[in-house]
């Protein structure tokens, strides 16, 4: 499983011109399955994403995590992200889980999430969504687990 987290002040996702999922400060999350991901590699990464110290303290080191400061997240379902493209000009999906394994990872992640945090949004699986972000810091991690 992999996991792109980038910590926002805002971010929201449209489909079809209507809004999926919208948060205030937190983190957007592009997550993708892959074939050899189970249900312990989903909790390892909600873990690893809630958990992630990417949140400045009284000091100004990214020292705290989504958790603890109760902030916003919105996933967004992106396979792409395991694409495999260290040969040609056109990358390979085999490394990305088939579409229903993948939908149904991806929905026992936001599940999970939700069963820890309050405020969670999501894109919508297999649609084509148009996202948006104000990205602090900059500050974009690859999660892998």
């Amino acid at each position: 499983m992999i996991a792109l987290i980038q910590r926002v002040s805002e971010a929201k996702v449209v489909v079809n011109g209507d809004i999926s999922g919208k948060i205030g400060p937190g983190l957007l999350v592009l997550l993708a399955v892959q074939p050899e991901d189970s249900p312990a590699t989903v909790t390892r990464m909600v873990e690893r994403v809630l958990g992630y110290r990417v949140f400045e303290d009284d000091e100004g080191r990214m020292n705290l995590s989504l958790l603890q400061l109760s902030l916003e997240l919105l996933v967004v379902p992106q396979f792409t992200l395991a694409a495999d493209t260290r040969k040609g000009t056109r990358p390979s999906f085999t490394s990305a889980a088939p579409p229903d394994k993948g939908r149904e990872y991806f929905d026992r992640f936001v599940v999970e999430c939700k069963n820890r945090l309050d405020s969670v949004e999501t894109g919508v699986f297999a649609a084509n969504m148009q996202v948006s972000l104000v990205n602090e810091g900059p500050v974009t991690f690859w999660l892998e687990a």
